[in-house]
């Protein structure tokens, strides 16, 4: 958005350059009137031809900048005032916080496993369990919280425990249903290593059934994934389970 005026902006005395608004948060603003009120709206491109283009600000920067200003229309939908003390800050929070929930996004396997596969002369199973989990509920966008237990049978490779945590979080951290996150950490684990077998138990709480619709706080959803011989040997499957 070009340069800013040096003057510090409060409520509503904003000062205008370029034909926008600027704000004390220095985010420009395309002033419309709707009904006889203005409006403060922009556009993904004017944001990012603005801020990309004359000041020279990152990818990142302009993502926050546009998913501030989606937050601060809602505040304003719901009708809130976000240049009230309180709400001030409160559109930049909530961006850094929601790009923060989704940062899943920004990797992929490779990137987590960093090489920490190694050769090793067992079969025996391998169990990490109660490995927290947060994530976010792509119908609501309402917080999925709770633990995943992980088992496999090494193939004559295995895998860094931390990078069972971090594979739960790289998935958990995306806009998920619970049954697909699930499925996705089992078949990370065999493109990892290619384990005899595979199981994955997840155990959660949902706010969008505990804080909106039936309300029901105490219910708790469990799924699992079966992979190999932790799905056609009753044995295997049976003492996996027994131990998470």
């Amino acid at each position: 958005m070009t340069k800013y005026l040096d003057n510090k902006v409060n409520g509503n005395e904003n000062c205008k350059q370029n034909g926008y608004d600027i704000n004390n948060n220095g985010i420009g603003y395309d002033v419309k009137q709707v009904n006889g009120i203005h409006r403060k709206s922009v556009t993904n491109e004017q944001v990012v031809s603005k801020t990309n283009g004359a000041n020279g600000l990152s990818d990142k920067e302009a993502q926050l900048a546009r998913l501030s200003q989606i937050y601060r229309d809602l505040l304003e939908t719901i009708g809130e005032d976000p240049d009230r003390q309180g709400l001030l800050k409160t559109p930049e929070r909530a961006a850094k916080a929601m790009l923060y929930f989704t940062s899943g996004y920004q990797f992929n396997l490779n990137d987590i496993l960093n090489e920490a596969v190694f050769d090793e002369d067992t079969d025996e199973m391998v169990i990490v369990k109660d490995i927290e989990m947060f994530s976010y509920c792509e119908h609501h966008l309402v917080p999925i919280y709770g633990k995943v237990s992980i088992g496999y049978l090494p193939n004559n490779k295995v895998l860094g425990l931390s990078k069972l945590a971090r594979i739960v979080e790289m998935y958990a951290r995306r806009l998920q249903v619970q049954e697909r996150l699930t499925k996705q950490i089992a078949e990370a684990l065999v493109e990892a290593i290619n384990p005899a077998g595979v199981g994955v138990v997840v155990e959660a709480n949902h706010m969008c059934m505990s804080s909106r619709g039936v309300q029901k706080i105490n219910s708790k959803t469990i799924t699992s994934c079966m992979i190999g011989e932790f799905r056609d040997n009753p044995k295997t499957r049976e003492e996996f389970l027994s131990l998470v």
